[in-house]
């Protein structure tokens, strides 16, 4: 069993950072690419960002370009989200998401086969 462990959640105020970990729990497996999601609020969970495993090439929302950067230690199987320049509208759940094949677009939720547990990301005005 697989298991996608996040932390570095919390309540920061605007303009400020925040760091995601994403880390791989239990028995390896290899990963095309690690996704990054968000819902907020009455809200449907949406893209963020990703970044492909093995060459560690970025993509972003259009929302968060600029300000958040994606990053991965493959022996570690960890991924990172990097957030500055945080604002009101980033306050949502955030997930990782793990994707074992090129097949299928990498912003799509239903091509991911494996999910963090979430966590939270709040940031005041």
């Amino acid at each position: 069993q697989v298991q996608l462990v996040q932390s570095g959640g919390g309540l920061v105020q605007a303009g400020g950072s925040l760091r995601l970990s994403c880390a791989a729990s239990g028995r390896t497996f290899s990963s095309y690419s690690m996704g990054w999601f968000r819902q907020a609020p009455g809200k449907e969970r949406e893209f963020v960002a990703r970044i492909t495993w093995s060459s560690g090439t970025p993509r972003y929302a259009d929302s968060v370009k600029g300000r958040f950067t994606v990053s991965r230690d493959n022996a570690k199987n960890t991924g990172y989200l990097q957030m500055n320049s945080l604002k009101p509208e980033d306050t949502a759940i955030y997930y990782c998401a793990a994707k074992s094949s090129p097949v299928g677009a990498t912003t799509d939720t239903n091509v991911y086969d494996y999910w963090g547990q979430g966590t939270q990301v709040t940031v005041s005005s």
